[in-house]
């Protein structure tokens, strides 16, 4: 069989040849099958309801993301992220995965690279606790520390390019890669769950800043449905985020944050300030104050982020409380206390670091029980 080109003279086709070995494609569609698995079995987590006698009107739900396989929020982004990759053909069957984090996200992104037979690097400050740094090692994760939270980035990017891997960058991707319409989202599920509640439509959704992907996916699901709940979002000491959603100037840097998880020295991609309604800066004292607080009323310990949630959401309880109006808040547990018994459950660290909680012990006991909010 012949064709003609272009000035009319017969040309021959190409020979036959085999078609392309689809041996990478065979292995995606297994990753996405066992990534899939995972997600059907730790789809849902527990939507919590405490009861404190002294918020009157005023129902509390927290959404425990600490039962995850991984202990925490982020088995649902890592998860994510990896979907992500391989969708997108940047994860194949031999690739070297890289992530810049403080710890949490790193710990669920080492299990996964696990169950697909992944080497996974993970670059952290050496500040980050002994517990998650062993957490991301006994799932076969390789520790690389810096000295300043800052240059997490850099160094990433540069092992990604040493080494020919993929750089996960959460701190980018979190907001493009979690689909957040619905697809059994952190959203998604609070508001199934809160379905037959006496306040099913929340008045108020409380999270805390760590990419900012979760905020995100929760004020725009929010906005999706058409729903009355407005969405306040919670930022520590030494962090961008506040200043940022304040000035709307989005390349202001910060310090860094001392609760791991959330707060960052600069604005990071995955931040939508558009979709929060409200904004609360929180003092460490009364992030691991509130922390110890709630540990001691769920019977368990939780994590530091954790409080930053719960003295925000004990902060819009007070001022619903103040304009006789009632209903609900919901807030998360990020993840559980375990992680740092060095450091926010260790009094030495405390005194080290010059952080006195006792005043925000007392004010969060005194509201919780009687409904009285002076802050210290």
């Amino acid at each position: 069989m012949q064709n003609s080109n272009s000035t009319g003279q017969a040309t021959a086709c190409p020979p036959l040849s085999l078609l392309p070995d689809c041996a990478e494609r065979a292995w995606s569609r297994s990753a996405i099958a066992l990534l899939q698995g995972d997600g059907r079995r730790s789809a849902d987590t527990h939507l919590l309801k405490p009861l404190f006698p002294g918020l009157k009107g005023i129902s509390i739900y927290l959404k425990d993301e600490s039962t995850h396989p991984t202990g925490s929020l982020k088995h649902r982004l890592a998860r994510s992220l990896f979907l992500y990759g391989i969708c997108n053909g940047k994860i194949r069957q031999t690739t070297t995965l890289v992530e810049a984090s403080s710890g949490s996200t790193a710990v669920s992104e080492a299990y996964f690279a696990k169950l697909l037979g992944l080497r996974f690097i993970a670059v952290m400050p050496h500040s980050t606790s002994r517990q998650k740094i062993e957490a991301i090692q006994s799932f076969g994760g390789v520790c690389h520390f810096v000295e300043r939270a800052g240059d997490v980035y850099d160094e990433a990017i540069r092992i990604a390019e040493q080494t020919g891997g993929y750089y996960l960058d959460q701190f980018t991707n979190a907001e493009r890669a979690t689909d957040w319409r619905g697809n059994n989202n952190v959203a998604d599920s609070i508001f199934r769950q809160m379905e037959g509640e006496e306040f099913p439509v929340p008045d108020w959704l409380v999270m805390s800043a760590g990419t900012g992907g979760t905020s995100a996916t929760l004020g725009r699901f929010i906005r999706y449905k058409n729903l009355e709940t407005r969405l306040c979002v919670v930022d520590v000491e030494n962090s961008a985020f506040y200043e940022a959603w304040r000035t709307g100037d989005m390349q202001i840097t910060a310090s860094g944050s001392r609760i791991e998880g959330i707060g960052r020295p600069r604005v990071e991609p995955s931040f939508v300030p558009g979709v929060i309604d409200h904004m609360i800066r929180v003092p460490d004292a009364a992030s691991i104050a509130a922390a110890h607080v709630l540990s001691e009323r769920l019977f368990r310990q939780i994590g530091g982020s954790t409080g930053t949630n719960f003295f925000g959401l004990c902060w819009i309880a007070a001022t619903m409380m103040r304009e006789g109006r009632s209903g609900s808040i919901v807030s998360l547990i990020c993840d559980s206390g375990q992680r740092y018994a060095d450091t926010f459950y260790n009094a030495n660290w405390l005194k080290q670091n010059r952080i006195d909680i006792t005043p925000y012990r007392r004010m969060l006991d005194h509201f919780l029980d009687n409904g009285e909010f002076t802050l210290p």
